[in-house]
């Protein structure tokens, strides 16, 4: 996995090579980051890392086109986070793609980006991965709101579960630690927290416990 000197080593799976090579390049310049290989489709993608894992050279993070051929993003997260979970799993999409969104965060993704994202951007999403956090693009959260709560009101379209992880969150607590509290594992800790981002159209955890604060729903520090 990453480093002794902190390096994210990153894996892209795109079946378009100038996508590989505009996100290699964006990685290129990022001093804590570094592209360890490629995969043209989610099968390969898949067949490369269960050969990898053999040889003890997995990466810490892969970067997953959603729409390929022979094997798509969501399938293939799928199937990487169930032979390898510790490999973490961000979704590249575009707009077109966003009913994908959800499923992929359900199958263990730790968030996604537009494929047009800045380099600060990548960088944020690697990072949030490699601490077991979520990010999701701000652009794609809006628009999942906007298809998930038609208008309604936002926190009423959260579970019980949800809310319970919401005020977690706003209190500072890690998602082990909420896992902790709701005796639940943490990989649906997290799949928790990424569900209140969508849902309330928020791309960070301090979002949503400002948003928490805002709304009453836990006292302000």
């Amino acid at each position: 996995m990453s480093d002794a000197a902190g390096v994210i080593r990153v894996f892209l799976v795109d079946d378009h090579a100038v996508v590989r090579r505009g996100m290699r390049a964006f990685i290129d310049m990022l001093p804590d980051l570094e592209v360890v290989g490629e995969a043209v489709d989610g099968q390969d993608a898949v067949e490369q890392l269960d050969h990898r894992a053999v040889d003890g050279e997995l990466p810490d993070v892969v970067l997953m086109d959603l729409m390929m051929p022979r094997l798509d993003g969501l399938a293939a997260t799928s199937a990487i986070k169930a032979r390898h979970p510790q490999v973490e799993v961000v979704a590249l999409t575009s707009f077109s793609e966003v009913e994908r969104v959800h499923a992929v965060l359900e199958a263990g993704a730790a968030g996604y980006l537009l494929k047009d994202a800045e380099a600060d951007e990548v960088a944020a999403a690697v990072r949030a991965a490699m601490a077991g956090e979520v990010h999701l693009d701000p652009a794609v959260a809006r628009r999942l709101t906007r298809t998930l709560v038609a208008g309604g009101d936002p926190v009423g379209e959260l579970t019980t579960r949800e809310r319970e992880v919401l005020i977690l969150v706003a209190k500072g607590q890690s998602n082990r630690d909420i896992a902790h509290e709701l005796v639940i594992s943490e990989r649906t800790a997290r799949t928790h927290v990424s569900n209140v981002l969508v849902k309330l159209g928020l791309s960070s955890r301090t979002q949503a416990a400002v948003w928490a604060i805002r709304e009453g729903l836990v006292p302000s520090p």
